[in-house]
């Protein structure tokens, strides 16, 4: 038999498991939109009506999900399925999903979308009113269920944490991130180190001012069109947390927040969404409501939103074209100079906030949370332990101490909504981009002079054939290797990292 024909009866074979699919994949998308909604428009009170109906939506998803017709299809569709192709890698996908899903009891996943709705609630009030006490018993509900999720998936030698972890960044386990974190701690603290005993202080003044909202979001907006970002696909709304959904290339939705006082949250944090929007916007249109229509992981989907944010957004060159816009939305900003604002761009400096935080301390910020995360589902923590075992670890990993739980632990809204084993892909992220950003640099020459144009679209144009046109079609680890001829390794975001201490700070080590 040729491969024409091999083909052809794989995509015959295939037909109904993606017929199936398409209405998985729909229910989830409907959820995600009120997710959205939850964030940005509902009203404070209809929390308790939301977790039902989204409660109702996930015990659907997973009814069809599980199915008796969707394993006879999927059965069917593995028979026919030829390595290494699109076909091969759908039924891979929709395998590893219905394996996770069939060791779930349905009254759980019900329990676990009405718990993230409402618990997400109490950790806006909590926050609000910095007040621990009001999130920590659905914080408290959230951990059982996640502990009992984890439970049903751990098997063999992967840990409850590891099948967690696999939720985000499949194939990912506590065993490869250990000594990852510790590398990089290896590495970045004695340049936090270096970097505070060389007595040098940033002028953040340039940085500083009064930057009213609408200003922000007008500039924010337009530096997010400037690289790309459709917003005849998509909206930019505000929210207690910046974040991305995307459900469709077509349905792209952002959120931002800001400080009057400063404009760097803002601006870095639309980029950073931005980022997430474009990957969304490039996946595959005739994948759509498949299993590999989707981001490959996490990791990977991190990549994109922190280059951007960071290696293009966080540039002398970007900058260069940026700088003249900035001024006329901020007249009152009209005296900052390049080489005044570019190092309040790059400090160092232990922090509270972890979304606000310089690239030489983040990933001390996210090595916080995997410890966290790690002690949770061993056993050793639980949700009335966890604002001191916080304030614990960020005064001995930063050396610092939250004011209050606002701006401690309750500053993230990953653990509201279930979210645990997230937090290591962020980190992931980082390490993906900075390989990609060379890779990408070496295959287009000199990126500096085409950001100093305002031109983006070569870099954007490389990402998508590199990257977002695969969807889930590749592994990860395939992914990363295809674009850049080398496993992912922590080198080039090390240097990136050493490179800027030295030329903010004059610190080597």
């Amino acid at each position: 038999m040729n491969d024409t024909s091999r083909t052809g009866e794989a995509n015959q074979a295939l037909a109904p498991l993606l017929r199936l699919w398409a209405e998985v994949d729909d229910l989830g998308k409907a959820s995600s939109i009120l997710a959205w909604d939850q964030e940005t428009q509902m009203p404070s009170k209809g929390g308790a009506a939301r977790g039902k109906l989204q409660a109702t939506l996930a015990g659907l998803r997973h009814e069809k999900l599980v199915s008796s017709e969707m394993e006879d299809a999927l059965r069917a569709a593995e028979e026919g399925a030829v390595d290494g192709t699109p076909e091969h890698a759908q039924v891979r996908e929709a395998r590893r999903a219905f394996d996770r899903a069939a060791r779930i009891p349905g009254e759980l996943a019900r329990a676990l979308a009405e718990a993230a709705t409402l618990s997400h609630e109490s950790w806006v009030a909590a926050r609000k009113a910095a007040d621990f006490s009001l999130f920590e018993r659905d914080l408290a509900h959230m951990i059982g269920l996640k502990r009992e999720e984890a439970g049903l998936l751990a098997r063999g030698d992967i840990t409850p944490y590891d099948a967690l972890l696999d939720q985000w960044e499949p194939g990912m386990t506590e065993a490869k991130l250990v000594p990852l974190f510790a590398e990089l701690r290896d590495v970045l603290a004695p340049i936090v180190h270096g970097v505070r005993e060389c007595g040098r202080t940033i002028d953040e003044s340039p940085a500083r001012g009064d930057f009213p909202a609408a200003a922000q979001y007008a500039f924010g907006r337009s530096m997010a069109e400037a690289i790309g970002f459709d917003f005849d696909a998509g909206r930019l709304d505000l929210a207690p947390h910046p974040f991305c959904s995307g459900f469709a290339p077509s349905d792209v939705r952002l959120t931002w927040r800001f400080d009057a006082g400063d404009f760097r949250p803002a601006l870095f944090g639309i980029l950073h969404e931005a980022g997430h929007g474009l990957y969304e916007q490039g996946l595959p249109g005739a994948w759509q409501r498949t299993p590999i229509g989707g981001a490959v992981s996490l990791g990977v989907h991190e990549s994109q939103s922190r280059l951007w944010e960071n290696l293009v957004g966080r540039s002398r060159a970007f900058w260069e074209w940026a700088l003249p816009r900035f001024h006329a939305h901020f007249p009152g900003a009209s005296g900052v100079t390049l080489d005044a604002l570019l190092p309040a761009l790059h400090t160092i400096q232990p922090s509270l906030i972890r979304v606000e935080a310089d690239q030489g301390t983040y990933d001390l910020h996210i090595a916080i949370r995997f410890e966290l995360e790690r002690a949770i589902f061993a056993g050793e923590l639980e949700a009335r332990d966890l604002p001191d075992a916080w304030d614990a670890r960020y005064g001995a990993f930063l050396g610092v101490r939250a004011p209050s739980v606002a701006d401690g632990v309750l500053q993230d809204i990953h653990w509201s909504m279930g979210g645990f084993g997230y937090f290591p892909t962020y980190t992931l992220g980082n390490l993906i981009n900075a390989q990609l950003f060379t890779a990408a640099r070496a295959a287009l020459g000199d990126l500096d002079a085409m950001f100093a144009r305002g031109e983006f679209a070569p870099l954007l144009g490389w990402l998508r054939e590199n990257v977002h046109a695969h969807g889930a079609r590749y592994t990860a680890t395939e992914l990363v290797e295809r674009a850049t001829g080398r496993p992912l390794s922590a080198a080039d975001f090390l240097a990136d990292r050493a490179a800027t201490a030295a030329s903010v700070y004059g610190v080597t080590t």
